[in-house]
């Protein structure tokens, strides 16, 4: 009698706990679910290709149709903003994408500059760090006005968030399709417009976003100009970008177009 009442016991706080691990995980599983995201870094986009390249200090999804990288995705931290005088290396042959990447040589007399889909400036924290990004599958074909205007001019300011924010996600392309220009032997395709995904993730309760969609041209327009939905983006690359976060808090993160959201509002 005494066993079957330790039984009884026993069985009534296995299904209390139960109750307890449903009513506290399950049900708030949308908090739950985006801070366990946020532990395990999983932001990575989908590739429409399948070609992942993990490298140390980011990672990217390789097109070889069109010679580069689909999207480029890394983390930068207030830390990790800072001005180390580190010596630019030579642009090398990434030797760990499969297909193989484009050359170096593929830009020469082509009229374009190798555009750092990662930037540099966001890498030097470490010179490993820094050198990592001359790789060539970190680059895209850009024109210098365009490299070196807008298209800095939206780096600095990712660069100027982190530093506020201090923890973004932050995810880089151009926008491939066919019939664009190419260069070199190896054909690599000169895009008409790039973008730039940027997500604050440092609450899991309050996480926000926003995405800027710029034409491959200087422009002396303000940067707000620019912002895009990353429904948008998706649309134009047939990429899902943040397909792990639960569908309330993706919908709600993609469905932005506010430059005044990004500075105020929050996705709860």
């Amino acid at each position: 009698m005494k066993n079957r009442k330790i039984i009884y016991t026993l069985i009534s706080l296995a299904f209390a706990t139960g109750f307890y691990v449903y009513d506290h995980f399950f049900d708030n599983k949308k908090v739950i679910n985006s801070t366990i995201f946020i532990k395990n870094k999983s932001f990575l986009p989908t590739s429409t290709t399948g070609e992942i390249v993990h490298h140390k200090f980011y990672t990217l999804s390789y097109n070889e149709r069109y010679e580069q990288a689909e999207w480029v995705a890394y983390t930068l931290t207030k830390q990790q903003v800072v001005y180390n005088n580190f010596k630019r290396p030579y642009f090398e042959v990434d030797k760990t994408v499969p297909t193989k990447s484009a050359s170096y040589k593929d830009y020469k007399n082509s009229g374009y500059n190798k555009g750092h889909l990662c930037p540099a400036a966001d890498r030097k924290f470490s010179k490993d760090a820094f050198n990592e990004t001359f790789l060539m599958s970190n680059v895209s074909p850009q024109t210098h006005q365009f490299n070196s205007g807008i298209w800095n001019r939206l780096e600095k300011r990712v660069r100027y968030w982190a530093k506020k924010h201090k923890k973004l996600f932050i995810i880089t392309g151009g926008i491939l399709s066919s019939n664009l220009k190419t260069i070199g032997k190896d054909n690599v395709a000169v895009p008409a417009y790039f973008y730039k995904i940027i997500l604050d993730y440092q609450n899991p309760k309050k996480l926000k976003a926003i995405a800027f969609l710029i034409p491959h041209k200087n422009s002396n327009k303000s940067l707000y100009k620019f912002v895009t939905s990353i429904d948008n983006l998706e649309q134009l690359t047939d990429i899902d970008f943040f397909e792990q976060l639960p569908d309330t808090i993706e919908n709600k993160l993609e469905k932005n177009s506010s430059y005044f959201n990004w500075s105020f509002n929050n996705f709860n």
